[in-house]
C-alpha cells in the first residue's frame, strides 16, 4: 500500500453519525420507525441530537453528515433541524458498517477533499465529559492528519463486560508534534468469555471497542483500495451524485450489489497502520434496559425509575413509564425491568434484558402482534 504524509497543519474536521439503529433493544420504547438513536430518555433529548450537540466547537453543524436508513431519514431531519436536509443520507438496504463508512468518506472527499479529517462516530452512545471527548477527537485528527493512519478510540474497561469486542494495544507511537498516548494496535477480539474478559481487563493492555474511528480521506481510500476495491469502485460511481435527485437511484444499484459486513472485518483487521488511544470521557452504549437504568435515579432499594411510578417493598428493579398520566406501581419485586408505553409493556428479569432482541423478533414474526414492533 502507498502512503503519502499530509503536511501539518491543522485538518478539516468532519464528522460522520452512524444512526442505522432498528430498535430492538429499547423495545417497547424503541420500534422499527423510532430505534434507539430517537430515545429521549437521557436529558430529554434524542440520543442521536446529544451526539451532534456534542461536537459543537469542535465540528459545525455544516461539516455533519448521518447515515441512517432511507426509511428514517424523514424521523432524522426532524430530530435534526439544524443539519442541512442534503447531508442526512439514507441507505437503501443496510450493509452493516463497512458501506456506511465508505459512503460517508466518500461525500467528505467531495466536500472537503483527500486531505479532509473524518470523525466515524455513533448516534446512540452516552457521553458524561464532552469536553474530554472533543479533545480526544481533536487529538487523533492531528495524529491522522500528520501520519498516514488510522485512529481507533478505545474506551479504558472498567469490568470484564462480555458483550463488547476488545482490542489489544501494542507499543506507543510517537514523533514530532504527536499527541501523547497513542499505540500500535496489534489485534480484535470478538467478545470474549469472562474469565478472558478479566484476564483482559487485568492486564492494562485491552481497550473496548467502541466503534469510533477517524481517519483522512486519502488513507481510508487506500485502505479501501487494498481490501475492499470493490466497495470503493462503488462509491466512487455514486460520489457524483451527492447533493442530485439522481442519488437515490445511484445508491439503491450499487447497493444491491454490495456485501454485508463491518469495517472492522473488512478493513481494520487487516490494516497495518492502524493507531488507538484509550478514551476517558464516561462512555456507555447503555445497550440494555439494564444498564440505561444506572442513568435514572434510584431511590433507596436501588430502584431506578424514570417516569411516574412508584416502589414498595421492592429492590433494585429499572421501571421506566413512558406514558404520562398513567401510574406504574411495583410491589414486592426485586431485579426487574419495567417498561410501560401507551400501547406495550415490559416485564422482564434485568439478567435476561439483553436477550430483548428474541423477544421483539418473535413479536414481529406474529401476524396478531406484529404493529407493535414497526
Amino acid at each position: 500500500m502507498t502512503t503519502r504524509t499530509a503536511s501539518p497543519k491543522k485538518p478539516v474536521l468532519y464528522a460522520a453519525i452512524l444512526a442505522g439503529g432498528r430498535g430492538e433493544r429499547f423495545w417497547p420504547v424503541g420500534r422499527a420507525s423510532r430505534p434507539k438513536q430517537f430515545v429521549d430518555l437521557f436529558g430529554g433529548k434524542p440520543l442521536i441530537a446529544l451526539a451532534v450537540e456534542r461536537l459543537r466547537g469542535l465540528v459545525p453543524p455544516e461539516r455533519v453528515l448521518v447515515v441512517t436508513s432511507r426509511d428514517l431519514v424523514p424521523a432524522t431531519r426532524a430530530a435534526l433541524p439544524l443539519l442541512p436536509p442534503a447531508q442526512i443520507l439514507g441507505e437503501p438496504q443496510g450493509r452493516d458498517t463497512a458501506a456506511a463508512c465508505a459512503l460517508a468518506t466518500a461525500w467528505v472527499g467531495r466536500a472537503g477533499g483527500a486531505d479532509a479529517v473524518l470523525c466515524i462516530l455513533t448516534a446512540d452512545h452516552l457521553i458524561a465529559d464532552a469536553a474530554a471527548f472533543r479533545r480526544t477527537l481533536r487529538a487523533a485528527a492531528d495524529v491522522a492528519s500528520r501520519r498516514p493512519a488510522m485512529g481507533l478510540i478505545g474506551i479504558r474497561p472498567t469490568h470484564p463486560a462480555t458483550g463488547y469486542g476488545y482490542v489489544e494495544l501494542g507499543a506507543p507511537v510517537s514523533g514530532p508534534g504527536l499527541p501523547r498516548g497513542f499505540r500500535k494496535v496489534r489485534r480484535f477480539v470478538e467478545k470474549p468469555n469472562l474469565g478472558t474478559a478479566a484476564t483482559y481487563v487485568r492486564s492494562g493492555r485491552f481497550v473496548w471497542n467502541s466503534g469510533m474511528f477517524v481517519w483522512r480521506v486519502s488513507t481510508f481510500r487506500e485502505a479501501l483500495a487494498a481490501y475492499r476495491p470493490a466497495l470503493l469502485a462503488a462509491m466512487d460511481r455514486v460520489a457524483p451524485k451527492f447533493g442530485s435527485p439522481a442519488l437515490g437511484a445511484a445508491l439503491a444499484r450499487e447497493y444491491a450489489r454490495l456485501e454485508k459486513i463491518s469495517v472492522d472485518y473488512a478493513v481494520m483487521e487487516k490494516a497495518p497502520n492502524l493507531v488507538a488511544v484509550r478514551g476517558d470521557f464516561g462512555w456507555d452504549d447503555v445497550g440494555t434496559w439494564a444498564s440505561a437504568g444506572a442513568h435514572f435515579p434510584a431511590d433507596a432499594e436501588g430502584n431506578a425509575v424514570h417516569g411516574l411510578a412508584r416502589t414498595l417493598a421492592a429492590h433494585g428493579n429499572a421501571v421506566v413509564n413512558a406514558e404520562k398520566g398513567h401510574l406504574v406501581a411495583v410491589f414486592g419485586a426485586e431485579d426487574l425491568v419495567v417498561v410501560h408505553t401507551r400501547d406495550a409493556t415490559l416485564v422482564c428479569p434485568k439478567a435476561s434484558s439483553d436477550g430483548l432482541k428474541a423477544l421483539v423478533r418473535a413479536i414481529g414474526e406474529d401476524p396478531a402482534t406484529a404493529a407493535f414492533v414497526r
